[in-house]
C-alpha cells in the first residue's frame, strides 16, 4: 500500500515538474536556454525554435490589427479586449499586432502592458508579441507628443541634425508605453512630384534620402535614455516605388534596372550597412511583378545582393491583394504561396487568419517546406531577442512625463524653422516691417491638421479638435510674432469685389495661406497637380488691390502655380512643418529668423513635362529658334524653381572653387575647396551643395548630381572656405544595370552655384 501511494506520489510530483517546465515562468535552475538571457542569441533562437509546433511558427508570421483584438473593431479605439486577445495569442499563436490612433500615453501603456501579459503569461511558450505603428514624423500615433515636420521638410534643411533628433525623440517618446517596432524611416526616393506619398520621403536625390536615413537610424537606435529598452525601425518601401507611371499611389512603376540600381538602391543599401533590422516590401508592380510576390527583388537583390538579413513585412493585405488587384493568384492559398517563396517573412494580414490557415495547408501539402517556415521564424525570432523583448517585455508608466517635453519640442521647432523655403521676395517686402495691420486668409490660414498632415493623430490626419491646444495656427502664431499690429482673419473671400477691396483697405500686407488639406497613401491620389482652382481665384482677387501679397504653401508636394507666380510679391514653401510649424513660419515672416531651406525636390513649371534636377541630357528635346538641344541644364520652361533653390534675408557669394590636382586616380584622392562670403547686411545659414557630373560616359550620366553637403552659418561680412574630398571609391563610379560599380576613365566637373572646375579620372 506504501509502495502504491509512493507511486501515486511520485507521478503527481512528476505531472508538477513537467507542469512547470511547459510553462513560461520557469525557476532560474530550470529555465531552457532560449530563456537566459547570458546565452548567444542564435543559440537562443534555435532552441526555442525546436520547441515550437508548426502551428505556434507559423504564427510568428503574421501580423493582426488592433481591430481584432479591441472593444469595438474600430481602429481608433485603443481599448484591449482580452478574450478576443486571448483567443488570437493563446490558440493562434498570433506574434505582432499593429496601428491605432493618438490616445494619451497612461492609456496606450494600460493597453499594451494588458497585451503583454496574454502573451508573456498566458502562452506556452511565452513569446512576447511585437507591436509595430506607424510614428512616421515624432510618435504620431498618441497624443501630447511631440510632432517633427514630415521627412520632406527634413530633406529641405539639409541638416542630418534634424533627422537624427527625430528618430532620437520618437524613440523617447514611443519606447515606453510598448510600442517597439516603428514603420519609419521611408527611404523612397521623391522623383515623381505627382506622387501622394512625396512629403514622406527626404527628397529626390538618392545621397539626400540615404544620409537623412541613416541620421534617423542613428538617433532611433542609439538612444541610451529609452534603456533598458531597444526599437526595431522598418524602412519602406522596397523598391522604386515612388515613381508610379501614373503617378497615382501603388500603381506599377516602369523603368530600367540601371535606374533602380543607381537612383533607388542607394538609401536602401546605406540603412542596411548602418543596422537597418526590418524592411518593407514595396506594395506595388515594378517591372511587371508585384514586389511582395518577387524572388528576383526580395531574394536575390535584397538578400542575396544588398546582404540583408532581417525581417521582410508586407504591407497592409498585400497578400491578399495578389488575388483581386494584381491578379496574380487564383485564390488565397496561391497568393501565400507567391509571396513566401518570395521572401517575406510577415504578412500583415491583417484582418483575419487566412495567412495563417493558407500557410498551414501549404506545408501540410509539402509545398512549402517547414524549413522554409522556419527561415522566417528565426528572423523574427531573433529580431525579438535583439531588442530585448523576452527580458523586458513590459511597458512602464514612470517616466510618461518626459514625452512632450518642451527640449523635444524646441528640436522640433528649430528644424521647422530651418526647413522654411523663400522661393520670390521682390522689392524685399519680407522680412515684415512694423505691419499695423495684417490681412490673413486663405484655407491653411487658421488650421492645425494642414500644418502636421497624414499619419498625424491618425491615417489621414486627426480632427482639428484633437489637435493641442497650445498648438498655434498660422493666424494665432502671427498675432503672437506682430503683437502691435492688427491682424484679420478673412474666413471666406467676399464674392463682391467692390466688398473685398473695402476689407482690404488700409491693409499693410495680405498674406495668403494656401495650399493642401492632410492625406496620407492613395488617399492622396489626385489627376491634376495644380493648386486648386478656387486659390488661384483667391490669389488673383486679393493681388488685384495692390497690396503687397505674400503666399505661403502649405503642402506635401508641389502644387502647380505658374500662371499666378506673377501675383505674388513672396512665395514660402512651407511644406509639413508640423506642430511647431506655424511658430516657425511666423518667425520667417518677422524676420526673427533668417529662412535657409533650400528645395529638396523640383518644383515643376507644367504638369506635362517635370524632370528632376538630376536629368539625363536627352531627356530634353524640344524646338527653340536659337538650339535645339540645350543639353548642359535643363530648359528653363520645364521647372519652375530648381532643386535646392531657396532665398535668404541675406546674399552669399561663391568664390575661389578650386581643386587640388588636374588628375586623381583610383585609389588616391583630391580635395575642392570654394569660399563663401556673406555679402548682406544680415546674419544667415546657407547649405552649401556639391555636385559633380562626368562629361561623357558609356551609360548616359546625369547632368548633375548631388555628392556632398554641408551648412554654413556666416555674420555679416565674414567668409569662410569649405572643402569637399572626392574619393573615386565613393564618387566617381556609377552602377550597370545589375548594380555593378563601373569606374570610367574621363573628364569630371565639380560645381558650386554657377562656378565649376575640371579634373580627370584615370582609373
Amino acid at each position: 500500500m506504501k509502495k502504491i501511494r509512493a507511486s501515486i506520489l511520485s507521478i503527481i510530483i512528476l505531472a508538477v515538474l513537467s507542469g512547470l517546465l511547459s510553462a513560461p515562468a520557469f525557476a532560474q535552475q530550470e529555465r531552457p536556454l532560449y530563456l537566459n538571457p547570458e546565452a548567444p542569441i542564435h543559440e537562443r533562437v534555435e532552441d526555442l525554435l525546436s520547441r515550437m509546433t508548426l502551428e505556434e511558427k507559423i504564427g510568428q508570421m503574421s501580423q493582426l490589427d488592433i481591430s481584432q483584438i479591441n472593444t469595438t473593431g474600430i481602429q481608433a479605439d485603443v481599448v484591449l479586449d482580452p478574450e478576443k486577445a486571448r483567443n488570437l495569442i493563446v490558440n493562434h499563436h498570433v506574434g505582432s499586432f499593429i496601428n491605432g490612433e493618438a490616445v494619451p500615453p497612461q492609456q496606450w501603456y494600460e493597453y499594451m502592458a494588458g497585451l503583454t501579459r496574454i502573451a508573456v503569461e498566458e502562452s506556452r511558450l511565452g513569446i512576447p508579441i511585437i507591436y509595430g505603428i506607424d510614428h512616421v514624423h515624432g510618435a504620431s500615433y498618441m497624443a501630447e507628443t511631440t510632432i517633427f515636420p514630415q521627412p520632406i521638410n527634413l530633406g529641405a534643411t539639409f541638416n542630418t541634425a534634424h533627422s537624427y533628433n527625430m528618430g532620437w525623440v520618437t524613440a523617447l517618446e514611443m519606447a515606453d508605453v510598448g510600442h517597439h517596432w516603428n514603420f519609419a524611416p521611408t527611404l523612397d526616393v521623391g522623383v515623381n512630384q505627382i506622387w501622394g506619398r512625396l512629403y514622406e520621403t527626404f527628397g529626390e536625390d538618392p545621397l539626400l534620402v540615404s544620409q537623412m536615413g541613416v541620421a534617423y537610424l542613428d538617433g532611433f537606435h542609439n538612444n541610451a535614455d529609452i534603456a533598458p529598452y531597444r526599437l526595431a525601425s522598418n524602412a519602406k518601401h522596397f523598391i522604386a516605388y515612388s515613381d508610379p507611371v501614373s503617378g497615382w499611389d501603388k500603381t506599377p512603376v516602369s523603368m530600367s534596372m540601371q535606374e533602380i540600381c543607381e537612383i533607388h538602391l542607394p538609401p536602401f543599401q546605406a540603412a542596411i550597412d548602418a543596422g537597418l533590422m526590418t524592411i518593407m516590401g514595396n506594395s506595388a508592380e515594378v517591372n511587371g511583378e508585384p514586389v511582395h510576390a518577387s524572388h528576383f527583388f526580395l531574394t536575390e537583390m535584397l538578400r542575396n545582393q544588398l546582404g540583408f538579413e532581417g525581417v521582410v513585412l508586407t504591407d497592409w493585405d498585400e497578400v491578399g491583394k495578389l488575388v483581386g488587384f494584381h491578379r496574380t493568384a487564383r485564390d488565397y492559398k496561391e497568393a501565400t504561396y507567391q509571396a513566401v517563396t518570395a521572401g517575406i517573412d510577415v504578412s500583415m494580414t491583417p484582418l483575419t487568419l487566412q495567412f495563417n490557415d493558407a500557410l498551414l495547408e501549404l506545408v501540410q501539402e509539402g509545398r512549402i517546406s517547414e524549413e522554409r517556415i522556419d527561415e522566417s521564424v528565426r528572423r523574427v525570432l531573433r529580431l525579438k531577442f535583439e531588442i530585448g523583448l523576452f527580458e523586458n517585455p513590459f511597458p512602464r508608466s514612470d517616466r510618461l512625463a518626459r514625452i512632450g517635453s518642451e527640449e523635444s519640442r524646441l528640436k522640433s521647432l528649430e528644424a521647422a524653422r530651418e526647413s522654411i523655403v523663400l522661393l520670390k521676395n521682390e522689392d524685399e517686402v519680407l522680412p515684415l516691417q512694423n505691419p499695423a495691420r495684417i490681412v490673413l486668409a486663405g484655407p491653411s490660414a487658421n488650421s492645425k491638421r494642414n500644418l502636421a498632415g497624414g499619419w498625424t493623430l491618425a491615417w489621414q490626419g486627426g480632427r482639428e479638435e484633437q489637435y493641442p491646444e497650445r498648438m498655434h495656427t498660422i493666424y494665432s502664431a502671427l498675432q503672437a510674432a506682430f503683437p502691435d499690429a492688427q491682424v484679420e482673419l478673412m474666413e471666406a473671400l467676399p464674392e463682391n469685389r467692390e466688398q473685398l477691396m473695402g476689407q482690404l483697405a488700409g491693409a499693410d500686407v495680405i498674406i495668403y495661406a494656401g495650399g493642401e488639406e492632410p492625406y496620407a497613401e492613395f488617399l492622396g491620389n489626385i489627376t491634376d497637380l495644380n493648386l486648386p482652382q478656387e486659390q488661384k481665384d483667391d490669389i488673383r482677387h486679393l493681388a488685384a488691390s495692390g497690396i503687397p501679397m505674400v503666399t505661403v504653401l502649405v503642402q506635401g508636394r508641389p502644387r502647380l502655380i505658374t500662371d499666378v507666380l506673377g501675383h505674388m510679391d513672396a512665395l514660402i514653401h512651407a511644406g509639413l512643418p508640423g506642430f511647431e510649424g506655424a511658430e516657425a513660419i511666423a518667425d520667417v515672416l518677422s524676420g526673427r529668423v533668417n529662412p535657409s531651406g533650400r528645395l529638396p525636390f523640383t518644383y515643376p513649371a507644367f504638369s506635362g513635362h517635370m524632370l528632376n534636377y538630376n536629368h539625363k541630357p536627352s531627356d530634353i528635346f524640344f524646338f527653340h529658334p536659337d538650339s535645339q538641344h540645350p543639353f548642359e541644364e535643363p530648359n528653363p520652361g520645364t521647372h519652375l524653381f530648381t532643386f535646392g533653390e531657396g532665398l535668404s534675408y541675406t546674399s552669399f557669394s561663391y568664390s575661389d572653387l578650386r581643386v587640388s590636382a588636374d588628375e586623381v586616380s583610383a585609389g588616391g584622392s583630391l580635395t575642392a575647396s570654394v569660399t563663401v562670403t556673406n555679402t548682406g547686411d544680415v546674419a544667415g545659414s546657407r547649405p552649401l551643395l556639391w555636385f559633380l557630373s562626368n562629361t561623357y560616359a558609356t551609360i548616359p550620366r546625369p547632368v548633375r548630381e548631388l555628392k556632398h553637403f554641408e551648412r554654413v552659418h556666416l555674420e555679416p561680412g565674414a567668409s569662410q572656405t569649405l572643402e569637399f574630398e572626392i574619393r573615386p571609391e565613393e564618387v566617381l563610379w556609377y552602377p550597370d544595370g545589375n548594380c555593378e560599380r563601373v569606374f570610367e576613365a574621363g573628364t569630371f566637373l565639380v560645381r558650386v552655384g554657377t562656378l565649376k572646375e575640371s579634373f580627370e579620372f584615370r582609373p
